[in-house]
């Protein structure tokens, strides 16, 4: 079991890696952080089956958001890829479809905040960002 997880950290290191290539900024900190609050919020139901949050808000300091806004909409679909392909390496369960809403706002560090939720069997595009 050891060396495959070995494995598994060269190759979520080579994705970092890669990502921070393509990108200009340092986004693969946000995947980092989007992953993270995706494992710290894992509810183990059974040992064949672990629910995480499907419903993510990536609020970033309006410096950030407008550097990456200025690339596109991409940025939304990239971090739901990414989180979506994280979710599926570790066989974790969505209450309902995955939606990740970026949005602009006071980040505590300047950059970012990350908060997520449990939203039970709603369509993706009915979850909305919620008021803090």
């Amino acid at each position: 079991m050891g060396m495959l997880r070995r494995w598994e950290r060269v190759v979520e290191d080579c994705e970092s890696a890669l990502l921070a290539k393509i990108f200009r900024t340092d986004p693969v900190e946000l995947f980092d952080a989007l992953r993270q609050e995706c494992d710290d919020h894992a509810v183990v139901c059974s040992q064949s089956r672990v629910l995480v949050p499907n419903d993510y808000t990536v609020e970033l300091a309006p410096r950030v958001h407008d550097e990456l806004a200025a690339r596109g909409g991409e940025v939304g679909r990239q971090l739901t890829d990414v989180l979506a392909r994280h979710a599926a390496d570790r066989g974790y369960e969505g209450a309902g479809p995955l939606t990740v809403h970026v949005t602009t706002g006071d980040a505590p560090n300047g950059r970012y905040r990350i908060s997520s939720a449990a939203l039970a069997h709603i369509p993706a595009d009915a979850a909305g960002p919620r008021a803090t």
